[in-house]
């Protein structure tokens, strides 16, 4: 694992937890040149997941494109790491228990919603405002009132 901080290779593991969901690990290191402490997490990859996309062509399924617009929902909120990566972590395993390894992106939107729904209510309509693509304020006003009832 090279350090984020200096590119060192040399690192040791200093502490090694799982996650409250005992699907990642989380490891805290130390860079043996530059002494400074990073986070990383292991977790299990899906690899023969297919997003079926709007326009109707199919890519891989790619964790880190959900956790792009995740970490842009919840920017400046009171949200840790440790809670958008147990969003992320529910969301894949709700993928991975699907009968079928092609899933539209509609669907992965819809898990994305209700799982910002439960974690932060202005995260949760950031997302939904990109993601059902408001066109005006009476769109945006409709979800609101959605969301208080």
């Amino acid at each position: 694992m090279k350090c984020p901080f200096c590119s060192n290779s040399e690192t040791q593991v200093v502490d090694k937890r799982d996650t409250e969901d005992e699907k990642t690990t989380r490891r805290r290191r130390e860079c043996l040149k530059c002494k400074n402490r990073f986070t990383t997490y292991e977790r299990l990859e899906l690899t023969n997941l297919i997003v079926i996309k709007k326009d109707g062509h199919k890519e891989s399924f790619d964790r880190n494109k959900i956790k792009v617009g995740i970490l842009k929902a919840c920017q400046k909120r009171l949200v840790t790491d440790e809670q958008i990566e147990k969003v992320l972590n529910n969301i894949e395993i709700k993928l991975k228990d699907s009968p079928d390894p092609e899933i539209k992106s509609k669907d992965i939107g819809e898990l994305v919603i209700k799982e910002l729904k439960k974690l932060d209510k202005v995260a949760y309509i950031r997302f939904a405002s990109v993601y059902k693509d408001f066109t005006d304020v009476e769109s945006f006003e409709e979800e609101l009132k959605k969301l208080k009832r």
